[in-house]
């Protein structure tokens, strides 16, 4: 049992307690406990003139009370905690978790506008948090494309081959051996590809896309190799697609249980945290669970 939790962030909303059940079978499948949080935005603290000595009591918390009331009759484990905090939670979810395994909530809450497909919660917490972060859309999201070619459960990875990162497929592999699942990989490149000859003028490439399609393929075929070593259980299947990678993984989201996607790497001229534009995409138009993964830490 990994003692690290799988935090569950709840405010009431129907969104959120579908994140929370999303977690509590996360949590069963790792054997670790499931910390359910809320975070009050009525801070006390807020007030200049207000000395505060510590967290709200979780006891007597409404939301927390009704999420109690879901899981009583729950059967076996995870262990479950309650933990009640004041503040903005923009800024306290994403500190929650560098101790979790993994930070889970619902692409909207009650705040904000309805209208809006992700919430400013689960984009902060996506781009900020130190652990992967699931958010788990609305029901209904529609995608365009066909179905998966094969039934059964199914996990799927974004793979940029000019810059892969290992934890984003470490993760993805874990996930997909933990649901029995077949990992889907992903791998996008560019094409048409369009070069400039004179000012105003576009000559097509002299590639062929047949040798960029193999050649993308045969990339992402080593950076698998490893983690199919270590989840030999998992069947992995790449595909070498032309044009959007967003496109192709929100299609791909139909009936998964799971899109697996990089957050970014932080970059010299640019050290804030950061999400590309691929991963905003993929979190407002994926109909299944979304993992946001952040990069592993620079080696020293």
């Amino acid at each position: 049992m990994n003692a690290a939790p799988v935090i569950a962030a709840v405010d009431g909303s129907a969104d959120s307690l579908r994140a929370l059940d999303w977690a509590l079978d996360a949590a069963r499948r790792r054997a670790a406990p499931l910390r359910v949080v809320h975070v009050r935005q009525y801070a006390a603290w807020g007030q200049a003139d207000v000395l505060v000595a510590g967290p709200p009591e979780a006891e007597g918390d409404p939301v927390l009370d009704e999420v109690r009331g879901r899981l009583a009759d729950h059967a076996g484990p995870p262990a479950v905690e309650y933990l009640a905090l004041e503040g903005v939670p923009g800024a306290v979810l994403p500190e929650l978790g560098g101790d979790a395994q993994l930070l889970v909530l619902g692409s909207r809450g009650r705040g904000g506008f309805a209208s809006l497909l992700l919430g400013s919660n689960g984009l902060a917490a996506a781009r900020d948090a130190e652990c992967p972060v699931v958010v788990v859309p609305r029901p209904g999201r529609e995608v365009h494309g066909e179905g998966p070619a094969e039934p059964g459960p199914r996990v799927v990875v974004g793979l940029h081959v000019d810059s892969p990162d290992e934890s984003v497929l470490a993760f993805a592999f874990a996930e997909a051996a933990l649901r029995d699942a077949r990992l889907q990989v992903i791998a996008a490149y560019p094409w048409p590809v369009q070069t400039w000859s004179a000012p105003g003028q576009l000559v097509p490439p002299l590639i062929d896309q047949d040798s960029v399609a193999h050649e993308t393929r045969t990339l992402a075929e080593g950076f698998l190799s490893p983690h199919r070593e270590r989840h030999p259980g998992v069947r992995a299947d790449a595909e070498a697609l032309p044009g959007d990678a967003a496109g192709h993984l929100v299609a791909a989201s139909k009936d998964a249980e799971l899109v697996v996607v990089g957050r970014h790497r932080r970059r010299l001229l640019a050290p804030a945290r950061m999400m590309g534009s691929v991963t905003q995409a993929v979190l407002l138009h994926a109909a299944s669970p979304i993992a946001v993964v952040p990069p592993a830490p620079p080696q020293e």
